[in-house]
């Protein structure tokens, strides 16, 4: 399930049923109508331990057009404003001065229902995280499975999960490996990402030193740029395959049991 997550003031109005949207720029929430959604109250943000589930509900609406052009009707469920530039400022707190009158914003709107004593899931309180991730073919092309693991600051692992892709290359199972896991941080409310693999040619290619020639990999690199630029923060690092153990087992655990069910 999704989450958005909230200041504690904003959260207490979500619960006094005066506010049942919320705006997003830079297409920060991949939110489609229907989605059922986790709404946290970050109590204290600087620490999550104090961050609690209150309520979950389903999109119900989402407008999307340029911050410059709402109206009375979009502010509806809403925090107001007094002015339109009083509105502008309040973005560029959150998103920096990059926001203008011109930039896209989705107006999301959701049913809630409130919940009591929920506890958020270890993932759902990171703001910030270590995003391990990791593919491979047995075969290249081959049978095809891809990997991640999501990690909070200190390295400590708060969720993990695979895929098996069918047939695919080494290279296109890691290019799935930084997509799956990169939705999930995202689905997660994860704002910064520091992505950790060990296939330098596609930690080149994401960093733009190294041209991406091969066609078969180019859609699914456009993908992945797109999907990273709907982060606060992502970098693509580098790291021996020795440092990526967690991912690589979870990889070669999904190929063993696709070997065992295809001889039986």
């Amino acid at each position: 399930m999704k989450t958005l997550k909230f200041d504690h003031n904003l959260a207490q109005l979500i619960l006094a049923g005066k506010k049942n949207s919320t705006w997003r720029l830079f297409d920060d929430k991949d939110l489609s109508v229907n989605d059922d959604i986790k709404i946290i109250d970050k109590f204290d943000p600087k620490s999550p331990k104090t961050w609690t589930v209150v309520g979950q509900g389903k999109v119900n609406e989402i407008r999307e057009k340029k911050l410059g052009l709402v109206t009375a009707q979009d502010m509806q469920g809403h925090e107001s404003f007094n002015s339109m530039d009083s509105m502008l400022k309040t973005y560029q707190q959150y998103y920096g001065e990059r926001v203008t009158f011109e930039t896209p914003v989705k107006i999301i709107f959701f049913d809630f229902k409130p919940l009591s004593g929920d506890v958020p899931s270890p993932a759902m309180l990171l703001e910030e995280a270590k995003l391990y991730t990791d593919g491979g073919s047995r075969g290249n092309p081959g049978q095809s499975a891809c990997a991640y693991v999501i990690c909070d600051t200190h390295d400590a692992v708060v969720e993990k999960g695979g895929f098996y892709l069918g047939i695919a290359t080494n290279n296109q199972a890691e290019y799935y490996g930084l997509q799956k896991g990169l939705e999930r941080a995202r689905e997660l409310g994860i704002n910064k990402i520091t992505l950790l693999s060990d296939s330098q040619l596609v930690v080149n290619q994401m960093n733009g030193f190294y041209k991406v020639k091969n066609q078969e990999l180019a859609p699914i690199n456009q993908e992945v740029t797109a999907l990273a630029g709907s982060f606060e923060k992502v970098s693509f690092v580098h790291v021996p395959r020795e440092l990526n153990k967690e991912a690589d087992r979870e990889v070669n655990r999904i190929l063993d049991h696709q070997q065992k069910r295809a001889k039986r």
